[in-house]
């Protein structure tokens, strides 16, 4: 079933309103006055390379169990977050409103400025580096991409790649970077 999102408002709280929202307590204020500027492409499955449980939201609530899979025991503990999360079938769920700070970027750089949290949102596709990723997962991310650039005054999009050379690969080279409407700016 598709479930691709069409009609997205954002609300003064930053959220996308009509779709799924489930609260992460990963996530804090942004620094005073600070505009959100930059997009941050990122992928994840959990497990790896398995698509459609519920890993991904059990991480970002801190309520993943360590014993569900060998994989969670290395990483239930970490406390991350990313504002927005689109399935396999274009699903769009939002666990940080978009004026808080989302822990999904760690040591980065864009342009000389650190600490791409404090100016960005970050957008997980469910997926991983090599495999493409959905013509549904496209539709979403460009129908939330033109919401975003209509409220802030985002001036890029990149990968996490970008921002962490050398210590993230995500999105990866299953990401088409030509799918994406408004890329480059």
């Amino acid at each position: 079933m598709d479930k691709r999102p069409s009609g997205l408002a954002i609300s003064p709280e930053g959220l996308v309103q009509g779709i799924r929202h489930i609260d992460s307590p990963n996530c804090d204020a942004r620094p005073t006055g600070m505009p959100i500027e930059l997009v941050v492409i990122h992928n994840i499955s959990l497990p790896p390379g398995e698509y459609g449980g519920n890993g991904v939201i059990e991480l970002f609530t801190n309520r993943l169990d360590p014993h569900a899979h060998p994989y969670y025991a290395g990483i239930h503990q970490m406390k991350v977050s990313a504002h927005f999360f689109i399935r396999r079938d274009g699903e769009l769920i939002q666990f940080v409103p978009c004026g808080m700070r989302a822990w999904h970027a760690g040591i980065s750089s864009w342009q000389g400025r650190e600490r791409c949290n404090d100016f960005s949102i970050g957008i997980e596709l469910e997926g991983s580096d090599d495999e493409p990723f959905s013509e549904s997962q496209y539709a979403a991310l460009n129908a939330l991409l033109a919401t975003l650039r209509s409220s802030y005054p985002i001036s890029g999009i990149t990968g996490h790649s970008d921002i962490a050379p050398g210590r993230k690969t995500d999105p990866g080279p299953g990401f088409d970077w030509s799918k994406i409407s408004c890329h480059g700016n």
